[in-house]
């Protein structure tokens, strides 16, 4: 018969395991010199956020004083844009994963530790 507990903390090490070798992975990969790697991973530590800059500039022209009222009209659109798509677009990057990985392996050994 097999022990619930043991099942699991089987399982647990699988996952430990995994996201180890993954974060060994990340490290390697950001250790590598070539000119197009870099590159490629220059645009996943840098990702774009096209959110928050129609968001920055929706409040720009929200502010602007103009008499016509075209900018305000403009602006507020701009603004909820902006925030859409933050919701919606992923602007993580490498080291947003990264973190995430270290994060949810500590918790998988804190709790390992924990039950053993």
């Amino acid at each position: 018969m097999v022990d619930p507990l043991n099942a699991r903390l089987e399982k647990l090490k699988k996952f430990s395991d995994s996201a180890t070798r993954r974060v060994n992975l990340y490290s390697e990969v950001c250790g590598m010199d070539d000119e197009h790697t870099a590159r490629s991973l220059g645009s996943l530590q840098k990702a774009p956020a096209p959110g928050k800059k129609l968001q920055k500039i929706g409040f720009l022209m929200l502010w602007v004083p103009e008499p016509t009222g075209v900018t305000c009209a403009i602006g507020g659109p701009m603004i909820v844009a902006g925030r859409y798509l933050d919701k919606k677009y992923n602007s993580s990057t490498l080291h947003d994963i990264g973190d995430q990985t270290k994060n949810n392996m500590s918790t998988i050994s804190d709790f390992k530790n924990s039950v053993l």
